[in-house]
């Protein structure tokens, strides 16, 4: 099978190419990325000279460049978006130009291309936010996003349903919590934390940490999505979660004990505008249609994501916030 990965610079793409190559060694993929801030080709060094892999530089709004490259392929998982809060709310273009544009370019180059298989990875955050004792969000949860970023993925993931309710298009669509693991750009929480300390830093924290978040391990996120690839219902929708459901301030305290840091390093700064108070992800159908739950513990996820950052420096140190 040969795949296209668009975004697999990023954290969770560059993830996901690891993981699909171990384990379909014989496959082929193609990453299309455009390296913006957040892109690092260092995260796939090890397999730049893989005979199945092959990067391709460019946006995926660029259709002539998307259809070329779709021409040979037989899926399209789409990983490539614009996904930080906080820069979606000082500035939304980007945000609508790559997840809403963006997506709707790689859908037209899927149906004009023979309809070709497309699996689009989506969040949480169109769910909106629950409150302390709310039901988790789940597969038939109403859309309410809250941010221009959400709004955005949102507005894509409508768009992938289009195109299978209008054109019979092959998709299937994953909303996932929080992830979390090895190259990830240092303007997410954890990240950004681990190489504060590293760094001599406070770590600033919104509030007063009272926002919940559910955290799933990158690896565990990849299986889920191999297992939709391989078994999902094409039209479904799945809901994954690691099933980790913390505040931010424990978070923070839980790296502070990792990293051998007293709370003195804490610096509590003025609230997210918009700040969703908790997001837990429901993930009984992927348990009972594909089998599939997180493994991962997170207290010893976290502990190999801070290890994994302390022994990789030239990855984070001339690319951070």
């Amino acid at each position: 099978m040969k795949i296209l990965i668009t975004g697999g610079a990023g954290f969770i793409g560059s993830n996901f190419i690891h993981y699909w190559l171990k384990k379909y060694p014989d496959d082929e993929i193609v990453n299309l990325d455009a390296l913006t801030y957040a892109g690092n080709q260092k995260s796939l060094a090890d397999i730049a000279d893989n005979k199945n892999y092959k990067f391709a530089k460019g946006d995926i709004c660029d259709s002539a460049l998307v259809n070329d490259l779709v021409k040979d392929v037989d899926m399209i998982v789409n990983f490539a978006a614009e996904t930080h809060v906080d820069r979606s709310i000082a500035g939304s273009e980007d945000f609508i130009k790559t997840n809403v544009e963006g997506t709707r370019v790689l859908l037209e180059a899927a149906k004009n291309n023979g309809n070709i298989r497309f699996h689009h990875i989506s969040t949480d955050e169109v769910f909106g936010s629950l409150g302390p004792k709310d039901a988790k969000f789940n597969e038939k949860t109403p859309y309410d996003p809250r941010s221009p970023y959400s709004a955005s993925k949102a507005a894509s993931d409508h768009l992938v349903r289009a195109y299978f309710h209008t054109h019979g298009l092959p998709i299937t669509i994953s909303n996932c919590s929080n992830n979390y693991g090895p190259y990830q750009f240092a303007e997410k929480i954890i990240p950004l934390f681990i190489t504060n300390l590293l760094t001599g830093k406070k770590v600033p924290v919104y509030g007063q940490g009272k926002n919940i978040r559910d955290w799933i391990h990158v690896d565990d996120h990849n299986r889920g999505v191999e297992m939709i690839i391989k078994k999902g219902k094409i039209g479904e929708t799945y809901c994954l979660g690691g099933d980790n459901e913390i505040t931010n301030l424990e978070l923070t305290k839980k790296i502070l004990d990792l990293m051998d840091r007293s709370e003195e390093w804490i610096e509590y700064v003025a609230d997210r505008l918009g700040h969703d108070l908790r997001y837990a992800i429901d993930f009984s159908k992927a348990k009972k249609e594909l089998g599939w739950e997180p493994k991962i513990n997170f207290y010893e996820g976290l502990k190999e994501t801070i290890d994994w950052y302390k022994t990789n420096r030239q990855w984070w140190e001339k690319k951070r916030v």
